[in-house]
């Protein structure tokens, strides 16, 4: 194989007079070995640079050499680097972790009956949406824990929280600021996919194919067994120490209740767009789901409502996170 090199001559302060014409024999067929002609080439590029250079002598053509040298250099590197990875293509499969060790879970695709006839509860549910029929036309993904405290240090530099315990829920953030850490982690992690799930994903994620009130069942005593509430936390408790739903989600009820991204409305959901609802276009507050420590089963479990202010920060609010899938 043959190839060439570049070499590069110290040049005398003084210039030297062109070579004079000669009258040159023709070539005769070459006996030399294969390495002879590599030799050859890089003498004859050589001397065409030097002759090059001393007949110019322009500085200016110094630098145009050392640019495209240099130019040439960045461009070997970016090639051995190897092409940018895209973070947004690597969103696959039924789990994902992210850069800073988020964990999520594909949602699949379904139907299920968004509200509940209070189950047996009668009045105390009477913020209860009215059941209906809701479908999801597209997979996604649904944080398996609520943001953290160390995740959202780790993001915007501060930790808010009331009582600080890292591995507890993000909380005294109010959903204006779910969304300034949602934009910072897009920008992270290099797309823009990064955002609260709407109140139906939320519901639909919950109830994971069952029907009732609660995922596990209509023994209100099973609650504690799933859930930070009523009868066990007065204060945020680490993620993940209590059962999962059927979907592996866990912290669904209590611990802290979540911002989704709904704007607020008690008749929006009485005539919705049957397939991928994405909540009322106005409104002044915005829904929280799931209930939070010290609640009750009023606000613990898979249909109860809240709202609050999208500036309104409090010690039992925080948010967990989906991801749109492709």
């Amino acid at each position: 194989n043959l190839g060439f090199r570049l070499v590069f001559i110290p040049l005398d302060s003084s210039p030297e007079e062109p070579e004079p014409f000669v009258q040159r024999e023709p070539e005769r067929p070459s006996t030399k070995s294969s390495a002879e002609p590599l030799q050859d080439s890089t003498l004859r590029i050589r001397d065409t640079l030097k002759n090059t250079v001393l007949k110019n002598r322009n500085p200016l053509g110094y630098w145009k050499l050392a640019c495209l040298v240099l130019a040439l250099a960045c461009l070997w590197l970016l090639f051995q680097s190897g092409p940018t990875q895209n973070i947004s293509r690597q969103i696959s499969g039924p789990t994902h972790t992210n850069s800073i060790g988020m964990e999520f879970v594909r949602i699949p695709a379904g139907s299920f009956m968004m509200g509940t006839d209070a189950g047996g509860y009668g009045e105390l549910f009477y913020w209860a949406i009215t059941p209906h029929k809701v479908t999801h036309s597209r997979s996604f993904y649904l944080g398996k824990y609520e943001v953290t405290q160390a995740q959202w240090e780790t993001v915007m530099g501060n930790n808010p929280s009331e009582n600080k315990c890292q591995n507890c829920p993000v909380n005294m953030v109010s959903w204006d600021d779910a969304q300034e850490f949602i934009t910072r982690l897009n920008t992270k992690e290099g797309h823009s996919r990064y955002r609260l799930p709407t109140e139906a994903e939320w519901e639909y994620a919950a109830k994971a194919e069952t029907h009732d009130l609660f995922f596990f069942g209509k023994d209100v005593d099973e609650l504690s067994g799933y859930a930070w509430c009523y009868n066990n936390s007065e204060k945020p408790r680490p993620v993940g120490g209590k059962l999962p739903n059927p979907w592996g989600l866990h912290d669904m009820y209590g611990n802290v209740e979540e911002w989704v991204q709904d704007f607020h409305s008690p008749t929006y959901y009485a005539d919705s767009p049957r397939y991928d609802p994405e909540g009322p276009s106005e409104g002044t507050e915005r829904v929280v789901r799931g209930g939070a420590f010290g609640d009750s089963i009023l606000t613990c479990n898979s249909a109860a409502r809240g709202r609050g202010s999208p500036i309104h920060r409090s010690a039992k609010t925080g948010f967990r996170l989906a991801i749109s899938a492709e």
